[in-house]
């Protein structure tokens, strides 16, 4: 992607509105945890069927996040992203008024639709608002932290307005947001689009690889109640990865396939989405955790813990500042690592917690390592998946770099919630619920011990347009 000689002036205004719907989306995927049993008991949930409240957002998140991505690339990044803002419009009001607990699924199920429009069109639209090199680095470390900031605004947002308002308020506060950032958009938002020849559509591309991802991330939401060796979960995931193969060969055989394969030909952009995906894992896994042991262990309230775990986002903002400026000299694959490290040492400092512990002694020292290393891993790691992508492909390289983190995180999640579960009785003791949670900093320690090494393949220095070009365009 070669430098515009003349940069957009309205670049800066136009960062703040893209991650403002950033901020949005990822507020909503966690927000909903604490309204839970106000959902439940307003509408007539029964079996842990309030759980679909949160999952139904998920699946259809990380299912679409590929075909949302590459669809900016084709019909326009600004178009989509302001169809998608208005779906998250019309979908939040309809969360929000909700009648029965049916409807409230539906609208959820339209909620991921409208964040797997928004989150990969965003970051597109930011790839082609800013020239690659320092601006860009220094843009996508603004980006980080304010995803950062966005996880943890949940937990301090989510219990007052529950509380003192109802569970409608996490939806509606939503609409001024989307209000602003529609009549916004087309002011600050250049339109762009890739120049493919033709304006031909991959439907079969498509349709597998949305299932395939949809039936990948139901079997690991669903897996920690199911059992991950039982017939069903192995099912689902025995034909997500079917349908993955089929993708590959459609894809092989398509005039204009949605993911053309020689983009995975690259090694920062296969380095850069697994080291995002592994991360995701460790992060969200760590971060379950953490809320575990401060409300069963340690007796916290959600708004309580959410205050006192304001440290980690504060330093992952940090972080992502510091790693991009980093990374612009050295490139990402010391970066990536010095941030991995960090995240595993942090972890392995949450993994000595005990029964009769406290925030302090427990909690502080290793929240205030993970965050920074999280900051940092996740720029380095998104300045390589997305460098050097050809413009036409900004959008499809996006919708990469966001699922992978997105899935990572559901399967972090899911893994941690099966190996640290007690093996016990329904109420089991502090010193087993403890052991449990070390165990589970344990896993992610692993998490971050294969990130590193997956660190290794990134690039060092990169050189402006020249990491990933030849491999996206070469062989057009």
């Amino acid at each position: 992607m070669n430098p515009s000689p003349h940069p957009d002036p309205r670049r800066w205004k136009a960062l703040a509105l893209l991650c403002a719907a950033d901020f949005m989306v990822i507020l909503d995927a966690q927000i909903v945890i604490l309204a839970l049993p106000s959902i439940q008991r307003e509408l007539g949930f029964s079996g842990g069927g309030e759980q679909w409240v949160m999952s139904a957002y998920l699946l259809t998140f990380g299912g679409l996040l590929l075909l949302g991505g590459r669809s900016a690339d084709l019909l326009g990044r600004r178009r989509m992203f302001m169809i998608g803002t208005a779906l998250f419009l019309f979908s939040s009001l309809l969360c929000g008024f909700a009648w029965t607990g049916g409807t409230l699924i539906v609208a959820r199920v339209l909620q991921g639709v409208s964040a797997a429009i928004m989150a990969p069109t965003a970051l597109s639209i930011l790839m082609t608002t800013f020239d690659e090199g320092t601006e860009r680095n220094k843009a996508l470390g603004i980006w980080s932290a304010v995803g950062g900031v966005g996880a943890t605004a949940a937990l301090l947002v989510g219990g007052p307005l529950t509380s003192w308002l109802g569970w409608e308020w996490i939806f509606f506060i939503n609409v001024p947001v989307a209000l602003v950032l529609f009549g916004l958009s087309p002011v600050l938002l250049k339109e762009s689009r890739g120049a493919e020849r033709g304006r031909s559509f991959d439907l079969a591309g498509a349709v597998t690889i949305t299932a395939a991802l949809a039936l990948l991330v139901y079997a690991v939401v669903e897996a920690p109640d199911i059992g991950w060796s039982r017939p069903r979960t192995l099912l689902l995931l025995g034909l997500s990865a079917l349908l993955i193969a089929v993708f590959a060969l459609v894809e092989s055989r398509s005039r204009a396939p949605l993911a053309p394969l020689r983009i995975f030909r690259s090694r920062a952009l296969v380095g850069g989405n697994l080291v995002l995906l592994l991360l995701g894992m460790a992060a969200w896994g760590m971060s379950l955790t953490v809320s575990e042991y401060a409300q069963q262990v340690l007796g916290y309230s959600a708004l309580m813990f959410g205050l006192s775990s304001a440290v980690m986002p504060v330093m992952a903002a940090v972080g992502s500042v510091a790693g991009q400026a980093v990374v612009t000299r050295t490139g990402p694959r010391p970066v990536a690592m010095a941030g991995m490290a960090l995240t595993g040492i942090g972890c392995l400092l949450l993994a000595q917690v005990s029964a009769g512990g406290s925030y302090f002694e427990d909690l502080f020292l290793g929240l205030l390592v993970f965050g920074p290393g999280l900051g940092a891993a996740f720029v380095a790691a998104s300045v390589a998946s997305l460098a050097g992508v050809a413009e036409r492909e900004a959008g499809l390289a996006s919708g990469l770099n966001t699922a992978s983190f997105q899935i990572g995180g559901a399967f972090g999640v899911a893994i941690l919630s099966t190996v640290g579960m007690p093996g016990t009785g329904a109420l089991p003791s502090l010193d087993v619920l403890t052991q449990g949670f070390r165990t589970d900093f344990a896993a992610s320690i692993a998490f971050s011990a294969a990130a590193l090494l997956v660190a290794l393949l990134l690039p060092g220095r990169i050189r402006r347009g020249r990491v990933a070009e030849p491999a996206l365009s070469k062989l057009e």
